[in-house]
């Protein structure tokens, strides 16, 4: 039976023939205008990233290497006794693109179980930081701190063909996705438990190893596989898959390009979302003294706060026009082990009050729930009450997907990323010679 890096080997002769037929004899096929809006609005819908690891659909949202989120959860294999699927079957896939055997994942998970030990000055590193630091900012800096241990740096040093890049970048992501777990686990006994920590147990898969280190009983184990899972991927665009792909243009190694993606994924604008959920919600909880409201109460304060010009939060996306499938995974999750959870109770409320209202206001394009919806809730049940260290879990997840695309950009050799500037003079003469040929401007300008 072939390994995952010779299936992946195979893939990799399979594909490159096909980008660079696209490169040498469709060059010059417009894919796509850029608007100032694009230009100016951070690049929005602008297609310009290639990635076959996912795509989102605004129907069925993400789907991984063309599985609908539900498939890649009835399709992967299991550990024994789980709802969940091994998080090293995702790797598989994401990698491959193909559904891994039983006998593949546990290889796989054999695999990651031999790369898991971290070395001693990562430890030293984290308990240098002042107890007060954010947990982010000790993430990032003990990935970075790895940085000697590139293989890639290694190869690349010494002398590698372009061809082979994607070798050790391969055993790069293999090596630090096997170490995150315990860094981030490390990291939150330093700052919440004491600097008591948990040792890894060599027998358990990566989600559950996880959960063991945290110190939180079953089910968080599947928590932990759902969280990873979900928060894999989400196409290229985004500010913590971009940062990645964009560092790694530059040949910079795995650690130097996760390191980069999770100070992206520290912004408020883009990882922070869930941790603003939960604080609204807990809030709203104070106002209603605890108690549960009746549909029509909830429906009146739902209203009252769109009419004062505040929005809900964790409900619309800008790509989606349906519920976020990791929300319905979430919410299904909490149906079974958590129904009788409050904050469970106040979402699933807003489940069911939420969209018709935004429907009936007109202005939300997606009255729909995201994931950020619940996510915070669970974790919050399970014990973590931290909401800063949520962000690490969602870079823990995040890591996966980005490491999968690095190693493909690597095969398939895609190369600096550099696009063009323009200056808003330019951008000014070319609005008004589009007024002068009476192009109108689009009647979603606003929105855009």
């Amino acid at each position: 039976m072939a390994t995952l890096k010779e299936r992946l080997f195979q893939k990799i002769e399979e594909q490159r023939p096909r980008t660079r037929k696209l490169i040498k004899d469709y060059c010059d096929v417009v894919v796509d205008q850029v608007t100032i809006a694009q230009a100016i609005g951070g690049m929005r819908g602008l297609k310009s990233l290639v990635t076959d690891i996912s795509y989102l659909d605004p129907q069925e949202g993400i789907r991984y290497r063309g599985y609908t989120l539900p498939e890649v959860f009835k399709k992967l294999p299991k550990p024994p006794e789980a709802e969940m699927p091994y998080v090293e079957g995702l790797y598989f896939l994401l990698l491959t693109g193909d559904i891994p055997s039983d006998s593949e994942v546990a290889d796989l998970a054999d695999e990651f179980r031999k790369r898991r030990i971290l070395p001693r000055y990562v430890y030293e590193v984290i308990d240098a930081f002042p107890s007060f630091s954010p947990p982010m900012a000790i993430f990032s800096a003990a990935i970075l701190t790895m940085q000697r241990e590139s293989f890639f740096t290694k190869k690349y040093q010494g002398g590698i063909s372009k061809m082979d890049y994607w070798d050790p970048t391969f055993e790069d992501s293999l090596n630090l996705l096997a170490k995150l777990p315990e860094v981030a686990s490390y990291i939150y006994a330093k700052l919440y438990r004491d600097g008591n920590r948990i040792q890894s147990n060599p027998n358990l898969d990566m989600g559950a190893n996880f959960a063991h280190m945290m110190g939180i009983s079953k089910p968080y184990d599947d928590v932990s596989r759902l969280n990873f899972i979900i928060h894999a991927d989400h196409e290229s665009g985004n500010v913590s898959a971009h940062t990645g792909h964009l560092v790694g243009s530059s040949l910079s190694d795995i650690y130097l390009c996760i390191s980069a993606m999770i100070n992206g994924l520290a912004g408020p604008l883009h990882g922070l979302a869930n941790q603003e959920v939960l604080r609204w919600l807990q809030d709203l909880v104070e106002k209603m003294e605890g108690q549960v409201p009746t549909q029509e109460e909830m429906k009146q304060f739902v209203w009252d706060t769109l009419n004062s010009g505040q929005v809900i939060p964790g409900f619309g996306h800008a790509v989606l026009r349906k519920t976020d499938p990791r929300y319905t995974l979430q919410r299904e999750f909490c149906q079974t082990h958590m129904k009788d959870d409050l904050l469970f109770k106040y979402t699933d409320l807003l489940f069911k009050v939420v969209p018709p209202i935004l429907k009936e206001q007109g202005k939300a394009k997606n009255p729909w729930p995201n994931v950020d919806a619940q996510s915070g809730i669970i974790h919050w049940h399970y014990g973590i009450t931290q909401y800063e260290f949520y962000t690490v879990l969602f870079g823990i997840g995040r890591s996966i997907g980005i490491t999968a695309n690095l190693i493909w950009d690597r095969a398939l050799g895609y190369p600096l990323e550099r696009p063009k500037s323009v200056t808003t003079d330019m951008l000014e003469s070319i609005a008004m010679k589009a007024k002068t040929k009476e192009d109108k401007p689009s009647k979603n300008c606003k929105e855009e």
